[in-house]
């Protein structure tokens, strides 16, 4: 990793996951809820959850009632991360918005496209994971499916998730594992408050991955 790109991966302090959340449920009145953190065992971090082989380690739900514990109140974040400041910062979705997870190469893609259209854009996370979760209104993952599958394409072999009720995503400055930590690709602002309804980016989301998924068969021997 270059010394520009390490500069760009924001350390995740106490205080700075703290201050997040709470700004997240003051200002975007978003649910949160706190999740696993890392923790340093024999030198290496590793999940708080223990378990040797964790796919998401520090940044997962820590408790089976992680729906139940989630709010949007300001003094009930503040609270929560006062009692383990390292948790991670998870936002379940199908609440106040869902999330389109796309590859980090089709969403940037989309991205530009979508900037050349002057869409109505909201939020976009990345994570190190090379995923990208745009930010739409709630009622996404009932309708995502269809709209992709009308656009020619099937949502499964385009790589192409909707995160509804039931589920969550990573907030930054939420790091995962030795990876890095999730970060904004679009950050939330007073302009993007309004979020759009995912119909109005389905089309360049979609084409982004059948692309991506296209490029990729090629290149498969």
């Amino acid at each position: 990793m270059g010394v520009t790109e390490a500069a760009r991966i924001p350390k995740q302090r106490g205080e700075q996951l703290l201050d997040c959340a709470v700004r997240y449920a003051e200002e975007r009145h978003w649910d949160v809820f706190p999740g696993t953190w890392l923790e340093a065992v024999e030198g290496r971090e590793r999940c708080s959850c223990g378990v040797e082989s964790c796919v998401t380690p520090g940044a997962h739900p820590a408790r089976p009632d992680w729906s139940t514990q989630a709010t949007g109140s300001a003094v009930g974040a503040r609270r929560m991360w006062s009692k383990q400041p390292k948790a991670s910062i998870l936002l379940p979705t199908g609440r106040t918005f869902d999330a389109i997870d796309v590859p980090e190469s089709a969403g940037f893609l989309a991205l530009a496209r979508m900037e050349r259209m002057e869409l109505t854009l909201g939020p976009v996370t990345c994570t190190p994971d090379r995923r990208m979760f745009f930010f739409v209104l709630p009622g996404a993952a009932t309708k995502v499916p269809d709209l992709v599958r009308k656009l020619g394409w099937v949502p499964a072999s385009i790589d192409l998730i909707t995160r509804g009720e039931g589920h969550f995503v990573a907030a930054p400055p939420t790091r995962v594992g030795g990876h890095g930590a999730v970060q904004w690709a679009r950050r939330p602002t007073p302009a993007n408050r309004w979020l759009p309804d995912a119909e109005e980016l389905i089309s360049p989301l979609a084409y982004a991955c059948g692309r991506e998924a296209a490029a990729a068969r090629s290149r498969r021997p």
